[in-house]
């Protein structure tokens, strides 16, 4: 487009936001009939852009106000909605947020078809023409400033999962403020092994809260080198590269970004104890800040102040001279540029005397320039002061960024968290004296129920011993409504009664504390029961106290609602003023639920269920959802320690919160909503799904009993559920036959009253091409086995003629069995999910449609 005007200045309109032009401007004048023109002056400029207008883009503009919050992400939506192509714009974000909650380490590489909708591109302001996609940055963006702060958390939990680099510094285009992100990294938990520390000592701890250094790596105008490229090979560990920070040679990184410049992403490299294989012997944090620090001054100071030392990447030493020597920078700077930029730029690093100049030439290649660069991280990290997240919040403000948990809400419900947690010092006697209703009388209570049902009497008259049995339970039960509620508790149940976004801020700040608390705990611990076991004279009853400590040390929410649940029981019957305050907690708890809180079912230390409690929470789940209330129940079965809690996890998208430091206990179930669009197909407005702790638990071996008690939690979430999920582990092939025998005993109880359940076999850690087709002879033998079974369950039961597995339950040999390799890609801590096992667990969902189906007229036909 070429204009003239004889004024000094022109408006240029109908430019695109985001969008580089170049301008030329020239002077033409007319002299005695002469016309003289003068050189063109070229200028290159990008125009900018507003939030609002890319989320206008994506479909996401009313969610700046009103957030996407965990309940709408985590909808179980159509197959066809879960593909691998988004068909428009707007569809991008859903793509994305479905593959990251999955922990699916391919989530970034996304982009709309080739046939993308028309309508959606025509439009969209900010898509180039030849460009119909939006870079992953940007989106990533926007999708934190969309998201409430729950949300944030789990996204930055599993982008961490997946080894992608997390916003450390959000930006705000529109405002040019910028915000720390310590809330959103709150949940994010590391293990590693420092070299500095005894070969089997494992450290786990919160992210924010741990101590490291920092090295930041900025880029200051033109730089011929990828700042990401580099500290992904810097990241990367010798056997396995992987792409921690997203960079323009990846799918969609050459689409020029809009908003997300001046953003600071931060990793972690963390050492696993293999002097081998580790890069650096200590954990270290790393922030990469995208953009021109000319741009950001503020990003720029804050990373000076809190990183041990910042890498600045500079082509053009000589024309930023001036910005350079105004430079004033607490930590070590070092300059990072080619050959050529360094001899025209010595009397500048003369002057300006940084800490260390890595220079790169042109014959050097990227992996050997990588080797240069981490000689200088090593080098300095030999003396550098370290920073958590938590301590930085503090500097934050004075340089005008925000803290994204100084909000009025978040702060009033530490401070209740703080207050319940602050004075725990030993878990085991806390438990005893402030959680005592769950205790020693609960444990009694339960075993005299067991009793009742199990009827070992001896000689003794049936009648007679039931008798004396609900006498026992009810003089039990009065003792235990008869204990004052403990202030403690008070304060939980107040946190619980507050507004909805500070009744969540505050189970989630338990859940943070309570956690912090039970990892330090068992880590000393561990230590002792370490040191003891290499103590070749220790006591024998030492270590078993150990080990008694050990099992009770862990605390969590679910103790605290479980006592709820305990207060509710004793107080229900007797109708007096405490029942008064605890009338309205299952309410409560069926609307926590209801934004995905994870409800304990079985209680897994007294492996009992208060089925007061829980039907009265159900009662309050079926009038809040009321009249979308129909309702499947999924659970999965298997060895402890198989992985069950992780499939469920990724199959979902899930977060079943368990405390640290153990294996899932008793049973826990979780509510997920179903598409509207979906619904019609699945006849069901929801899906429970149930995580049971592991079948032939070690903890449980050694009872005499461990085989009734793996047993009864089967048949009583078997009968449940619509279906079921066996966890099997493929190494594993002795413990699974013993699996196999208990829930074949739960699923013949099962037809005795009627049901007739669908089961699903997913074999874990196997791997190959071809891996369902050349396993039909397995999967033959296996089903054979399963007939045998069936045949001597039926005898030792004394049920009827049942002779194949199939006659008790619905399964199809080529249909229900999944496959799904190994959790990993590479060695722990610094490798990602496999794609393989996150995109085979993602489809298992889906091929349960038909066994829901089938239950559904099963149980109709039943009902007739």
């Amino acid at each position: 487009m070429e204009s003239l005007t004889e004024k000094a200045e022109i408006t240029v309109s109908s430019l695109k936001p985001g969008t580089e032009y170049s301008f030329s401007v020239r002077t033409l004048v007319e002299l005695n009939s002469t016309k003289l023109e003068s050189s063109p002056v070229k200028i290159s400029h990008r125009t900018s852009i507003t939030m609002e207008s890319l989320l206008r883009d994506l479909g996401l503009q009313n969610h700046l106000k009103n957030k996407l919050n965990l309940k709408s992400v985590l909808e179980l939506r159509k197959p066809s909605d879960v593909v691998e192509t988004a068909h428009s714009l707007r569809s991008l974000q859903w793509l994305f947020l479905r593959k990251l909650m999955m922990v699916n380490s391919s989530a970034r590489i996304i982009k709309c078809a080739s046939n993308c909708n028309p309508e959606t591109c025509e439009k969209s302001t900010n898509i180039d023409e030849d460009q119909k996609g939006i870079h992953p940055l940007d989106l990533i963006t926007a999708l934190f400033h969309c998201a409430d702060p729950f949300l944030q958390q789990e996204m930055a939990l599993k982008m961490s999962v997946c080894q992608f680099s997390v916003p450390l510094l959000l930006p705000n285009c529109d405002t040019n403020e910028c915000t720390l992100m310590l809330w959103a990294l709150r949940d994010i938990t590391k293990q590693f092994r420092s070299h500095s520390l005894e070969d089997d000592s494992l450290e786990e701890s919160s992210i924010v809260l741990t101590d490291l250094p920092l090295i930041s790596f900025v880029r200051l105008g033109k730089s011929s080198m990828s700042k990401s490229e580099l500290l992904n090979k810097l990241l990367s560990n010798r056997q396995h590269h992987h792409d921690t920070f997203f960079h323009k040679e990846l799918e969609n990184g050459n689409i020029p970004r809009k908003i997300s410049n001046g953003l600071v992403e931060m990793s972690w490299y963390l050492p696993g104890g293999e002097k081998s294989n580790d890069k650096f012997k200590e954990p270290v944090a790393v922030a990469n800040l995208r953009g021109d620090i000319s741009d950001f001054m503020v990003q720029f100071t804050f990373l000076s102040q809190t990183s041990s030392a910042v890498f600045l990447f500079c082509d053009d030493l000589e024309s930023n001279q001036t910005f350079l020597e105004s430079l004033r920078i607490r930590s070590k700077l070092v300059l990072v540029c080619t050959t050529d930029s360094a001899n025209l730029g010595d009397n500048l690093t003369q002057k300006f005397k940084p800490y260390s100049e890595i220079l790169r030439d042109r014959n050097m290649n990227e992996f050997k320039f990588a080797e240069t660069l981490q000689e200088t991280v090593v080098d300095i990290l030999a003396d550098s002061a370290k920073m958590s997240i938590e301590k930085m919040s503090k500097i934050a403000p004075d340089l005008g960024i925000i803290v994204d948990e100084n909000n009025t809400i978040c702060q009033n419900a530490k401070k209740r968290a703080d207050l319940i947690t602050q004075d725990i010092t030993n878990i085991p006697e806390y438990k005893m004296k402030e959680l005592s209703l769950q205790d020693k009388i609960w444990k009694e209570i339960s075993k005299l129920e067991k009793e009742m049902c199990r009827l070992k009497a001896k000689k003794q008259n049936i009648e007679h011993y039931k008798s004396e049995l609900k006498c026992q339970i009810q003089k039990l039960k009065r003792q235990q409504g008869s204990n004052d509620i403990r202030e403690t508790i008070y304060q939980f149940i107040s946190g619980l009664s507050c507004s909805p976004d500070e009744q969540l801020y505050f189970v989630k700040w338990m859940k943070i504390n309570l956690d912090n608390l039970t990892r330090k705990h068992l880590s000393r611990l561990d230590e002792q029961y370490r040191d003891a076991c290499k103590n070749v004279t220790e006591d024998n009853e030492h270590l078993r106290d150990l080990e008694k400590e050990i099992a009770s040390s862990s605390l969590g929410v679910q103790h605290f609602m479980r006592e709820l649940s305990q207060l509710y029981e004793s107080t229900h019957s007797q109708k007096n003023s405490k029942y008064t305050a605890m009338k309205k907690l299952p309410e409560i708890c069926a609307q926590l639920m209801l934004t995905g809180f994870p409800l304990e079912l079985i209680d897994g230390d007294a492996s009992n269920i208060p089925l007061t409690w829980i039907r009265d929470v159900l009662m309050a789940l079926n009038k809040l959802t009321s009249p979308h209330n129909r309702i499947r129940v999924v659970t999965v079965l298997g060895v402890q320690s198989t992985g069950k809690s992780t499939l469920l996890n990724t199959m979902f998208g899930v977060q079943f919160a368990v405390s640290s430091g153990r294996c899932t206990r008793g049973a826990f179930m979780l509510l997920i909503s179903v598409s509207e669009e979906f619904r019609s197909e699945l006849q069901c407005d929801y899906i429970l799904v149930i995580d049971t702790e592991g079948l032939k638990s070690l903890e449980l071996s050694k009872l005499a009993d461990s085989y009734e008690h793996d047993n009864e939690l089967t048949t009583v979430v078997v009968g449940l559920s619509d279906l079921t999920i066996v966890n099997i582990a493929m190494e594993n092939a002795i413990e699974m036959k013993d699996t196999l025998q208990i829930v074949v005993h739960a699923f013949l109880r099962m037809k005795e009253v009627g049901k007739r359940p669908c089961c699903h076999f997913v074999h874990q850690n196997t791997a190959g091409v071809a891996v369902h087709r050349n396993t039909l002879k397995e999967r033959k033998i296996l089903l054979q086995q399963l007939d045998e079974m069936t045949q001597a369950a039926a005898r030792m039961e004394k049920i009827g003629d049942n002779k194949k597995f199939t006659d008790i339950l619905d399964y199809n040999i080529d249909k229900n069995n999944w496959y799904i390799p190994a959790l990993w890609l590479g060695v722990p801590p610094m490798a990602p999910v496999s794609t393989s096992y996150s995109e085979e667990a993602s489809k298992i969902p889906f091929g349960l449609r038909s066994g829901l189906k089938n239950q559904i007229s099963y149980n109709c036909h039943a009902k007739e």
